[in-house]
């Protein structure tokens, strides 16, 4: 249910589970075409990109387990077994006392560069070129606007106000 403009909680129109819906299947089509175009052309899954380019882009190309966690959005032993299977195909290391640290190995910066350019090649296909740059900009508009409802606290159940 959401809540209406004027406080009330009301559930969504079929107007805008209409458009709810057709968000996420969009989404989710998106996703994996990008995903499976990854895969094929560079032989990483999804997963490996995310940690890749989060390592890529911190300073000195390493993270605390931690902070990688954050910046791909996973529970610490979902990353832990990620970071697993690409350390033993070379494309990161860990570091420090208990695996404190992942960093980026060359090989793995290398593999990332490679897979960049195919990967930004198909995003541009499917997403930049799929849209106008009026509806580009209200995309960023709206992924903003969704990102800023996300990072708000949401209320427990026992604190949302009743329908009456």
């Amino acid at each position: 249910m959401t809540r209406g403009r004027d406080g009330g909680r009301r559930s969504p129109t079929s107007d805008q589970l209409r458009t709810w819906r057709e968000f996420v299947e969009t989404t989710d089509a998106l996703r994996s075409r990008l995903s499976a175009r990854l895969q094929v052309e560079s032989g990483l899954s999804s997963s490996d990109y995310a940690v890749l380019l989060a390592l890529h882009d911190a300073a000195g190309h390493c993270l605390r387990s931690s902070a990688l966690a954050d910046a791909v959005g996973w529970e610490r032993s979902r990353l832990s077994h990620q970071v697993g299977r690409m350390e033993r195909r070379g494309l990161v290391a860990r570091q420090g006392s208990r695996a404190a640290g992942v960093a980026l190995t060359d090989d793995g910066a290398a593999t990332f560069r490679r897979a960049s350019v195919a990967h930004l090649r198909v995003v541009r296909q499917l997403f930049v070129d799929a849209l106008t740059d009026d509806q580009l900009a209200a995309a960023g508009e709206i992924a903003a606007a969704l990102r800023a409802a996300l990072d708000r606290p949401v209320p427990s159940p026992e604190q949302a106000p009743t329908e009456g």
